[in-house]
């Protein structure tokens, strides 16, 4: 694969690089956060070679790549100035602003755990390789390998606070030495003494309650988040000249008692709560604990909202030394890994069937995104049997009692962290999966899908059908009054390009934008920057008005119209203020984008200088097929 060309294909079709406000990647995705999502052609992206899914979520445009997903965000960074330190800086701020709540939060546990992932598997595997060879005896715990080793695969978790330090603090873009310093600080020897003396702790008469934080997870990150909106702060109004240590020494004296405090006793309460509540619920019944958990992993790996069981799973090894919660997580891997290779076997698509065997073997490893956004979930029951498997698999585990005695993502590398003392539970683990796998495959393969080149078939034998039935010639008017511009001369590549489709601007003379067919609102932006809509006839327009104007978030704007609404030629749609956007630093050069330009043999623009309101503009010419 070409990475640079993907690369360069991608940046396009996401606006741009000024339309990319920051990119980071996790295990299979890039993270785009936009400054214009409607700039952004998912549709193309999605059918790029290299490109498995597009999906929308916390705020982020995330383009589903898989295992390669490292190469491809390294060729954006030598093709592109996306990368640059001072740009990701300038975005992180309004980044964070982005989308509801609760996505901000997922987004914030997965920019903060997804670094740490890889070392954290390497790390687990070790660990559960050691309770392998201690169990049969291979190795004693009073030998020096072992001793070695046992350090090697234990150091990550007992200094987890120190690595979340780092990763909280780059994405609350706080100093991250002093977060180091502060998390070093909770392990400090002294401190440490002071927690196993059980003797009364204060500071400066303050009651301090100590508590063990090696291997915690949410204290350390309450600490950082408001260190870094505290260090912000404070270099507001320290002056320049002395602030590099001002503000640290601030910082340490103030954070370092503040989180022995506060954050960490509420942070280990709050951890402890939480996985006492999910432990309750597999101890009441582990078989429909272990059922619901396995049916619903990969539902919540779709939505990113596993991020938030994660601190629990670290939290269960950190303080119980073992967690029954993760092992049900397994089955609904192994089970769309069945569901992934029931496709193999029966599609006679070759594009489709390599994209399935590929997307088994790197689930079998633990990253199903590849299969699940490629293969099971846009065929529908494969992803449903899946489902199936997953409950069935989760059961068994679930009543097995299986535990992790490490942290790791679930696959077949990762199973040794499942082999806790004497292999208790392990069977069941082993029979769960193998079940999901078994029953998610064998259910493919009856229940079938609709395979792609059935469609071909068809599509070969009824060319006429090929393209949508109420798509003609039709004439799209002027929505605006103003200066023809060609789409080629437009300062933004996304339009520029016409990656989003063929057609022409206008630079607007008169602050009105009026319907330029008869039609549907299929889009209102609550920008009001931007409005897509469909003609009777079957042409999908995006009329956007202005270069980068969603910053405005609506200023100077006024709006008419909601999705959904009937519109004639010539109703009013959108009002703008000219003088206050360029006043804002915007231009108001307007592209009118027939989006689904590849429906059309041909799109004309109009060969004059200007245009008013309601003058033809472009001229969309049919197929033939579609004109009989």
């Amino acid at each position: 694969m070409n990475y640079e060309s993907l690369a360069k294909d991608i940046v396009a079709l996401v606006g741009g690089e000024k339309n990319v406000k920051s990119l980071v990647h996790c295990a299979t995705r890039l993270r785009f956060t936009l400054h214009d999502h409607a700039k952004a052609n998912k549709m193309k992206l999605e059918h790029l070679n290299g490109v498995i899914a597009v999906k929308e979520s916390g705020g982020q445009l995330q383009v589903v790549i898989g295992n390669m997903v490292p190469e491809v965000y390294q060729a954006i960074g030598k093709t592109s100035s996306i990368l640059d330190d001072a740009k990701k800086s300038s975005a992180s701020s309004s980044e964070e602003k982005k989308g509801n709540p609760f996505g901000r939060a997922i987004d914030v546990v997965a920019s903060i755990f997804a670094p740490l992932l890889g070392v954290m598997a390497g790390a687990g595997i070790l660990k559960g390789l050691l309770l392998i060879a201690t169990n049969f005896n291979w190795l004693e715990q009073t030998d020096s390998t072992y001793v070695i080793l046992f350090a090697a695969s234990d150091a990550l978790f007992y200094f987890l606070p120190v690595l979340l330090a780092v990763t909280t603090a780059r994405k609350f873009e706080g100093n991250v030495f002093t977060a180091v310093t502060i998390a070093g600080a909770l392990l400090y020897p002294s401190i440490i003494e002071l927690t196993n003396a059980e003797t009364s702790v204060g500071f400066f008469g303050i009651p301090v309650t100590l508590m063990t934080y090696s291997s915690t997870v949410i204290p350390i990150i309450l600490s950082v988040i408001v260190m870094s909106k505290l260090e912000k702060l404070f270099n507001k109004f320290i002056h320049q000249s002395i602030k590099n240590f001002v503000t640290p020494l601030l910082l340490l004296v103030i954070m370092v008692p503040l989180t022995l405090i506060v954050f960490g006793p509420i942070g280990v309460n709050v951890g402890n709560a939480i996985a006492d509540g999910l432990l309750a619920a597999f101890s009441f019944s582990p078989l429909i604990a272990g059922a619901i958990l396995g049916a619903s992993w990969q539902l919540l790996v779709i939505f990113g909202v596993h991020w938030g069981l994660v601190p629990v799973f670290i939290n269960n090894v950190a303080v119980y030394g073992q967690d029954g919660i993760k092992p049900a997580a397994t089955a609904s891997v192994f089970a769309q890994t069945g569901a992934a290779l029931g496709v193999f076997l029966k599609t006679k698509n070759k594009r489709l069937k390599a994209l399935a065997g590929s997307s088994t073997i790197t689930a079998l490893f633990g990253i199903t995104e590849p299969t699940v956004y490629g293969v099971t979930l846009p065929l529908k029951r494969p992803f449903i049997a899946g489902i199936i498997g997953g409950a069935v698999g989760g059961a068994i585990i679930g009543q097995a009692g299986t535990k992790a005695f490490a942290s790791g993502a679930p696959g077949l590398l990762t199973l040794p962290i499942f082999y806790g003392p004497g292999g208790e539970g392990f069977f069941g683990l082993i029979l769960g999966i193998t079940t999901s796998f078994v029953i998610s495959c064998v259910l493919t393969y009856i229940l079938g899908f609709k395979d792609p080149v059935d469609e071909e078939e068809q599509a070969a034998e009824t060319p006429q059908q090929t393209t949508t039935e109420a798509i003609a010639d039709e004439e799209i008017l002027s929505p605006l009054e103003g200066k023809v511009v060609p789409l080629s001369e437009v300062n933004d590549p996304a339009f520029a390009s016409e990656a989003m489709g063929k057609g022409i601007a206008v630079d607007p003379s008169s602050g009105r934008v009026v319907a330029p067919v008869n039609g549907k609102i299929t889009v209102a932006f609550q920008t009001k920057h931007a409005i897509g809509l469909v003609s009777d006839q079957g042409a999908e327009i995006l009329i956007h008005v202005g270069l980068d104007t969603v910053q405005l978030d609506g200023k100077h704007f006024s709006s008419y119209i909601k999705q959904g609404d009937e519109v004639k030629v010539g109703d009013l749609l959108v009002e703008f203020d000219i003088a206050k956007i360029k006043e804002a630093g915007y231009q108001t050069v307007t592209p009118i984008i027939i989006t689904n330009t590849g429906n059309y043999q041909n799109v004309e623009p109009v060969q004059v200088e200007s245009v008013h309101e309601q003058d033809t503009l472009l001229s969309l010419v049919a197929f033939e097929s579609n004109k009989a």
